[in-house]
């Protein structure tokens, strides 16, 4: 069996080259976005989720797995967005973009191993759909922020929210691609 770090690596090498291969599609149209927009369509992949998880069943033919890839990539297009803005067209080039996508994938992963080490990878016991419903919470978390301005008194910012969700979706996959 693998270890954390490398299925973590295996997991967003699969998101990226989505990521990579949208870009080719579409550019970095999502440039445009606000954080809020992204939290929202966050928002609709993860009630998409816990919809096929309680369900049992797609009627578009698309299971869970490409929802998680999607909070991962969308996760990191929200916390690309944080650092520079929404913008009004499109502003960087692919590998611009994939240079941010590798920063805060990186940073992702220093933050779940971090985590890993003072929880001791509680995470693999616990049930995919407990991830989705912690993602979900943590959505209704960051629209809270957001509607205050980004403020808070105690709680972390958007930006920790974004990464918890990254890494409860890598999670996800990790279990699905090495557990099933």
């Amino acid at each position: 069996m693998q270890n954390t770090n490398e299925q973590f690596d295996t997991i967003i090498k699969i998101c990226r080259d989505i990521f990579n291969k949208k870009l080719k599609d579409y550019g970095a149209a999502w440039r445009i976005m606000r954080p809020e927009s992204v939290t929202d369509q966050i928002f609709i992949k993860a009630n998409r989720i816990r919809s096929l998880e309680c369900k049992g069943v797609s009627m578009v033919g698309e299971g869970i797995k490409p929802e998680f890839i999607a909070i991962v990539n969308y996760g990191i297009v929200g916390l690309i967005q944080l650092e520079l803005g929404a913008a009004d067209t499109e502003d960087i080039s692919i590998e611009k973009a994939l240079e941010y996508y590798d920063k805060y994938a990186e940073a992702a992963k220093n933050l779940m191993l971090a985590k890993n080490h003072d929880y001791g990878e509680a995470w693999r016991s616990m049930r995919i759909s407990s991830y989705t419903d912690l993602i979900l919470m943590k959505l209704n978390r960051t629209k809270q922020i957001e509607d205050n301005n980004g403020n808070t008194l105690i709680s972390e910012g958007i930006d920790a929210n974004y990464f918890d969700m990254i890494n409860y979706s890598v999670f996800g996959l990790i279990k699905m691609e090495f557990e099933a």
